[in-house]
């Protein structure tokens, strides 16, 4: 990879077209899976200069494609400039494989005028059940079962093309869509992503909470799955959800102890976490 990289930033002639297209495309594919993230992330784990890694982050900007941000002074690590992160913006997402979005738009409009409410309901359920039909059930009073489930989970929604991953927050595990090849249809049709969220309860066998969706305009769909639970499978009260820089309890308990993670905080909407709250009102 570094060798790669090095010969991208060093070539001018018309052989780099190859490798400079294979670098933007890995600098795409980490600004998904990881973003936001740092440019000095980035070129550490592509092995680019920080020229090169500049380079590409100001052709994906000019494009329209990514955009930057300002490390939350809270979260800046000493003292100088905060660092600027990078994500990618939905035009960048649009061009990773939103295929045929106008046809199952327009289709998934049919169904409804044809069915109602229940078609598409219907149609939703049985779209994510093929797609984890593989999966093997957790055994809930299990945490290792349970977490075990979630990267099978992960793994389906990835071969499916979501580009999923899972990591531990807290006492909880979350499943992280950093891709949706259907992120403009379920945009219109929530139902989409309702279905994802029971499928993924029924698996796991607890109770999972969806703190943010790209079709709401966050940078990942992210679902937070409890690791600890009382004797019935319910979410003891120590389960803690990272929304933005605030920890919210998964629990109706007003006495659940705030705790901090060493897990990196993760950045939602502003309307998600007005949502978030008012479920935990």
């Amino acid at each position: 990879m570094k060798t790669t990289a090095d010969a991208t930033d060093r070539s001018t002639g018309p052989s780099s077209a190859a490798p400079e297209g294979q670098t933007r495309s890995a600098i795409v594919t980490l600004l998904l899976e990881d973003g936001p993230v740092s440019a000095s992330d980035i070129g550490l784990k592509l092995g680019l200069s920080a020229a090169g890694v500049r380079r590409h982050l100001d052709a994906l900007i000019d494009a329209g494609e990514a955009r930057s941000t300002v490390t939350p002074g809270r979260l800046q690590k000493g003292r100088g400039r905060p660092a600027k992160l990078f994500q990618l913006t939905a035009t960048g997402r649009s061009r990773l494989g939103h295929s045929y979005d106008d046809l199952a738009g327009a289709a998934m409009r049919q169904l409804r005028e044809i069915g109602g409410d229940g078609a598409i309901e219907t149609f939703a359920r049985r779209r994510i059940q093929s797609i984890v039909a593989d999966v093997v059930p957790a055994d809930h009073s299990s945490p290792d079962s349970v977490e075990a489930t979630a990267d099978a989970i992960s793994q389906a929604l990835t071969d499916a093309g979501f580009a999923a991953s899972t990591r531990h927050v807290g006492t909880g595990v979350q499943i992280c869509q950093h891709h949706c090849p259907v992120s403009h249809v379920a945009s219109e049709f929530p139902e989409l992503c309702t279905a994802e969220r029971e499928a993924f309860a029924e698996l796991l066998g607890t109770h999972v909470q969806r703190l943010a969706t790209i079709a709401n305009g966050d940078c990942a769909c992210t679902t937070h799955v409890p690791l600890a639970t009382t004797e019935l499978g319910i979410p003891s009260a120590e389960s803690n959800i990272h929304v933005g820089s605030s920890v919210v309890p998964d629990s109706s308990s007003s006495t659940a102890p705030n705790r901090r993670s060493a897990s990196r905080r993760i950045s939602y909407s502003l309307e998600s976490q007005q949502r978030l709250r008012k479920e935990h009102a």
